[in-house]
């Protein structure tokens, strides 16, 4: 390594990594990256980094070693959240699936370290070096392309970890997920097996989400194999909240849109659609049938109970601890992908 002559000031008290992200104009978590000599930071950047710290005396903390090296018996939940106006809401679906997470951990003796993430938050290197947990489970709705530069991060760090939702790209181990494509193909069967031909779907149908994408297409694929095209099905994006199915239909409405079967990419948004269609003074199922995604408890007991997508949220939260501590094992992981199922209620004419 280069001889550094730079003197750095004197620090009162213990240098901490942070001290040396401020001298070297880099982040903390490069600092932690080059301090245990990770390719993921170049020579010249680790050569700066080692010059500052052996001025410093900066000396590294055993016990902050990274999550690869050193076991705590511990997992860490990170869920993110799209924004909403009572930020203390959460999706249903995931407390359900925060449940089985948390019973699958004890199952196996590791305890389950939950905390609420901003996508904007540094996330990604709070848990890259600490002893907090030996890997990392990943749940939430939010703009994928956000999202996945933060797991491109944690893939270059070599960090354990899964999540919930779409596929990392040429990591499908890293993921369970739902079969999405083929729960949009349900729903738009179903509500072709009504009779139903002036479709409608709400939620993000953009790369930026791609779940709901994903079930956005399955539709398509079922209506167009009864010769109906994407021009003539009205959509409109929505994150999963109830005010935004609501705002939707006001939308659709106000657009002239006219449409017997709708589709929603989430329970929320489809709860929050019924609530609109019925103070437009439709009739639901008769004039429109509505079908949602998710299966959260609520979904049965609203009015009419709503049709929907069933995701298996046991199976999921079992097979995200299951298939992150195969990963930490170096061992090959199990089921990624769940096939969802359809659960018919009122909202498409049910009885019972």
């Amino acid at each position: 390594m280069k001889s550094d002559k730079t003197q750095w000031p004197v620090l009162k008290g213990k240098a901490t990594s942070f001290d040396i992200a401020y001298l070297a104009g880099v982040s903390q978590s490069t600092v932690s990256r080059a301090l245990r000599d990770s390719p993921a930071v170049n020579q010249e950047t680790k050569d700066k980094i080692f010059a500052i710290a052996k001025q410093l005396n900066y000396k590294v903390d055993k016990n902050a070693s990274n999550l690869r090296k050193q076991r705590s018996g511990t997992l860490a939940l990170l869920l993110f959240e799209d924004p909403t106006v009572d930020e203390s809401q959460i999706n249903p679906f995931f407390l359900s699936m925060l449940g089985s997470i948390t019973r699958a951990c004890s199952q196996r003796g590791h305890d389950l370290l939950v905390s609420f993430q901003q996508l904007s938050n540094d996330w990604h290197a709070d848990y890259e070096d600490s002893k907090k947990a030996d890997g990392i489970i990943l749940l939430g709705y939010g703009d994928y392309k956000d999202y996945e530069e933060k797991l491109d991060t944690l893939l270059a760090q070599q960090t354990h970890f899964v999540c919930w939702g779409a596929e990392v790209l040429n990591h499908p181990e890293v993921t369970i997920r739902s079969n999405n494509l083929e729960g949009g193909k349900l729903a738009g069967q179903h509500l072709l097996g009504l009779g139903r031909r002036r479709f409608a779907f709400i939620g993000n149908a953009s790369a930026g989400s791609p779940e709901f994408f994903d079930r956005y297409q399955g539709m398509l694929k079922a209506i167009a194999e009864a010769g109906i095209d994407e021009s003539q099905v009205a959509q409109l994006d929505a994150i999963s909240t109830e005010q935004a199915g609501f705002d939707a239909i006001m939308q659709l409405q106000a657009q002239g849109n006219d449409f017997d079967a709708l589709f929603c990419a989430s329970d929320l948004i489809a709860i929050g659609a019924m609530r609109a269609l019925q103070k437009l003074g439709k009739r639901i199922p008769e004039d429109v049938a509505v079908v949602g995604f998710d299966d959260i408890p609520v979904a049965s007991f609203s009015s009419p109970a709503l049709t929907t997508i069933a995701q298996n949220t046991s199976l999921a939260g079992e097979m995200l601890v299951v298939n992150l501590l195969r990963l930490i094992n170096h061992e090959t992981v199990q089921l990624t992908e769940i096939e969802p199922k359809i659960v018919v209620r009122q909202s498409c004419g049910a009885q019972s």
